[in-house]
């Protein structure tokens, strides 16, 4: 049984905007952070966003000022709005949970394929 998914990957226009929903069961206790990362083709898997238990998000460079990441971390949802979207954002976006048992390596979903098209 998965226990991150994420949802709302989809076809968008560059320029467009695109928002990303991640759930984690009630298995995963203590949560830490919520995050997204992700991953194109032939490329290493980047950080996206991150937000601590308490905290503010954190963004990666290539995405800061364009998306925004909200978390309730109780209720054990991320949400990740996308806006100017480009082809360069063409990637599977990962949701990421840590918890006080599993800090390191957290806890990934199977990803939702977001596909920009000029």
């Amino acid at each position: 049984q998965a226990l991150v998914v994420e949802s709302g990957g989809g076809l968008v226009q560059a320029g467009g905007s695109l928002g990303l929903s991640c759930l984690a069961t009630d298995a995963l206790r203590n949560i830490q952070e919520m995050g997204w990362y992700r991953q194109a083709p032939g490329k290493e898997r980047e950080l996206v966003a991150t937000m601590p238990r308490g905290g503010s998000a954190n963004f990666g460079a290539s995405v800061q000022g364009r998306f925004t990441m909200s978390a309730d971390h109780a209720k054990k949802t991320a949400y990740l709005q996308m806006h100017g979207l480009t082809p360069d954002d063409t990637a599977v976006y990962y949701c990421n949970v840590r918890t006080l048992y599993n800090w390191r390596a957290g806890y990934w979903g199977q990803g939702t394929q977001v596909t920009v098209s000029s």
